[in-house]
């Protein structure tokens, strides 16, 4: 398998042009000069290339369970159903997240750019913490590097490193927000195993995350992490498990509207 992929991609990166008379610079046993966007370029045919993410996964529902560690050592768990439409960029994405716990029912909705909560058929602004952890996976997730161009990031591979025996392409994303985003990724077999990046705290010092991936299956021609694991300041967080992905469903543009509207 691994010979396969490594032979995919080196088909990948003569067609497109980028490897020039070193064509093997890809493979994990030859460590040459080569940028973040070949990386990040080679990363994205990995899970499914360009023209396959962009016309599968422009819409989708997603079903699964999370889990959140209390601090005080109380775990709150919830199912979740996370339907999506994409937009040209993030900030024209369309996001429903529902989730059900036993004793709370509520949905976080992104669109037209801002992020609101329903309860009861009524909106209300969610919490800080919530609201961080529901965009920072708009902005610090797997699809962030795979849809790069389109957002208008930039990405520069900064080193090749080793950790626990796993050879990694360690690359950074910046936004045109300045947003940055390191990404861990396996040399081996361009699969992005964890990703970090810090939010400010007002008057403190910041606050780092780490956002792990695991289980990583194929669906529908994709590359998919089924568990996922956030961690806050050296603490598990959030424990995200898939349970059901669908991508290329049609989804009623109401599901995204303000019950104000």
């Amino acid at each position: 398998m691994h010979r396969l992929v490594i032979t995919l991609l080196l088909c990948f990166v003569f067609l497109v042009g980028i490897a020039g008379p070193t064509v093997g610079a890809v493979a994990a046993d030859q460590p040459k000069n080569f940028t973040g966007e070949q990386v990040a370029e080679s990363t994205i045919f990995v899970y499914g290339s360009r023209a396959i993410l962009s016309q599968i996964r422009r819409n989708g529902i997603e079903r699964g369970r999370i889990v959140r560690y209390g601090t005080d050592g109380r775990n709150e768990e919830a199912s979740y159903e996370r339907r999506f439409v994409r937009g040209e960029s993030i900030d024209k994405d369309k996001i429903r997240l529902d989730q059900k716990a036993p004793t709370l029912e509520y949905s976080l909705i992104y669109g037209d750019g801002r992020l609101w909560g329903i309860i009861n058929g009524a909106a209300f602004t969610p919490r800080q913490d919530a609201a961080n952890t529901f965009l920072s996976q708009q902005h610090h997730g797997i699809d962030t590097l795979l849809r790069y161009k389109e957002i208008g990031a930039t990405v520069t591979l900064v080193r090749k490193e080793k950790q626990k025996g796993i050879d990694l392409y360690v690359l950074d994303l910046v936004d045109k927000d300045k947003q940055s985003t390191r990404y861990y990724i396996s040399s081996k077999t361009l699969r992005i195993l964890w990703l970090e990046y810090e939010e400010p705290v007002p008057g403190g010092s910041p606050v780092k995350f780490v956002r792990k991936f695991f289980d990583y299956r194929y669906a529908q021609s994709t590359l998919v992490p089924y568990r996922t694991v956030l961690i806050e300041n050296g603490r598990d967080s959030v424990e995200t498990r898939i349970l059901t992905v669908t991508y290329g469903i049609k989804i009623d543009d109401s599901l995204f509207k303000s019950p104000e509207a």
